[in-house]
């Protein structure tokens, strides 16, 4: 009797937990009927003459990015060998941002198209006029002679939370109108090897080649981001995806659209992290802040006074939390505004006065290094000192080449050509010098390198173990 009771009881119980589970997930059906008719899909097309045995063109390596980042191989007719007049095409998604036919998709979608066909749900085709692209956020702005379209909904992406329900619609491999479902997996996401001009939405919608320029969707219907990359070794999706926050896409259509080009504040410096290593090494409280790891030289940080090894607190009386936030509050700041900068430096916290120049189209250039003199050093380095031709490569400045690494150093990612520039914001004069500072510290102490690598400097946490 007592066992029949207890199995009806955990078979009620049981059946109560299956109905609640499947009360709780989202119902995907309206959102697809109302919004799909908004999503279009683009149809890029290039006009090339391949000229057999030569490299490709300009245009032609464009449309080949295009298909390598996604892992395709160029179709038949398409290589660098054919001796043909060709059109290459690749296949997109966009979707309706106003109802007289201004439509938003991604810079790689449209690039460097001859050519651009827009084709609605209703299966009408347009030929688009491409009215600005942002490579440095990947969003294009398109416009379309047609009117009383339906347009989108823009949602707030700074109220998404991780585990959020959200879909995707797009035309992955041309199949036109497909819809993905999934949840936000993480917020403010910066990409390896990417300038943090993005805060990208990661999620794990399944994304294929199509779906770029895409929207969004939050659950109440509302475009929240633009589904830009995949991060995959295959090409195909592998549960991670990432989408352009749609404040961020509809502050560059808004500027395509006025100006036919982006104006963005610049400070023309580059950050890092502030790691555990470096907040011990520099004494921070914690980890908050972004660390200067090199100023451009006559840039509108350095003539404030900011220098390489200063902790960005807050810009424009904003927090900054992590690194991050530091460039998409100063890309958002209008050039030739004056803002309070608070920093960091030598233990102590000091407000500058910065005004933000625009940014420019150059970027800091490199060479390679070559070296003098050799010694070794206590946390596992072989260094020598920098050749008057490696100085001028470092604006005059000092500097040890590391030509071997092992222990602690390698443990820290210090690699062979590395230039040490200073050691705990003290510039390096000479391999004895830094060998003595080096042999001063105490066992345990984590010191802070200023390093030059590739034209970039960054700094490096290597703790002293021996």
């Amino acid at each position: 009797m007592k066992i029949n009771f207890l199995s009806k009881l955990v078979t009620t119980f049981l059946f109560f937990m299956s109905f609640s589970y499947a009360v709780s997930l989202p119902d995907f059906t309206v959102l697809a009927e109302q919004q799909g008719s908004k999503v279009v899909n683009i149809s890029s097309i290039k006009n090339a003459v391949n000229r057999g045995n030569q490299q490709l063109s300009p245009q032609e390596e464009h449309m080949q990015e295009f298909f390598n980042r996604f892992g395709i191989p160029m179709p038949p007719g398409m290589g660098p060998n054919d001796q043909q007049q060709k059109q290459m095409s690749a296949t997109g998604s966009g979707f309706i941002l106003e109802s007289d036919g201004y439509i938003i998709t991604n810079a790689h979608v449209v690039g460097e198209a001859d050519s651009i066909i827009v084709k609605l749900a209703d299966k009408r085709e347009f030929q688009a006029k491409l009215l600005g692209i942002d490579k440095r956020t990947d969003v294009a702005l398109l416009k379309i002679d047609a009117k009383n379209l339906p347009a989108v909904k823009l949602g707030n992406p700074k109220n998404i939370k991780v585990g959020e329900w959200v879909a995707a619609i797009g035309s992955p491999f041309g199949l036109e109108n497909t819809m993905t479902v999934g949840v936000v997996s993480a917020k403010g996401r910066a990409l390896p090897q990417q300038e943090n001009y993005v805060p990208f939405i990661q999620t794990d919608v399944a994304i294929n080649p199509g779906n770029s320029g895409g929207p969004l969707f939050n659950t109440n219907g509302e475009v929240i981001g633009i589904n830009s990359q995949i991060y995959s070794r295959t090409g195909g999706y592998m549960g991670l995806s990432f989408a352009i926050p749609i404040d961020v896409a509809m502050n560059v259509a808004d500027q395509l659209k006025n100006n036919g080009k982006v104006v963005r504040g610049w400070l023309g410096i580059a950050i890092q992290e502030v790691t555990d290593e470096l907040t011990e090494a520099l004494g921070l409280k914690d980890k908050s802040g972004a660390l200067v790891a090199a100023v451009n030289k006559g840039a509108p940080a350095g003539k404030a006074g900011i220098e390489a090894g200063d902790v960005i607190l807050k810009f424009n009386n904003k927090v900054i939390k992590t690194s991050s936030d530091l460039p998409k509050y100063v890309r958002l700041t209008k050039p030739n505004n004056i803002v309070p900068v608070e920093i960091w430096r030598n233990g102590k916290v000091k407000t500058l006065r910065v005004k933000i120049g625009e940014m420019p189209d150059d970027r800091m250039q490199a060479s390679n290094k070559k070296t003098i003199k050799e010694s070794a050093n206590r946390i596992g380095l072989v260094l020598k000192e920098a050749t008057t031709k490696d100085k001028k490569m470092l604006d005059g400045r000092n500097g040890l080449v590391v030509t071997k690494a092992s222990g602690p150093a390698v443990s820290s990612q210090i690699r062979e050509g590395d230039i040490i520039l200073a050691l705990n914001n003290t510039p390096v004069t000479s391999v004895r010098a830094f060998n003595r500072e080096i042999n001063k510290t105490p066992k345990g102490k984590t010191i802070a390198l200023l390093i030059y690598r590739n034209g970039d400097t960054l700094f490096v946490p290597v703790k002293v173990l021996n």
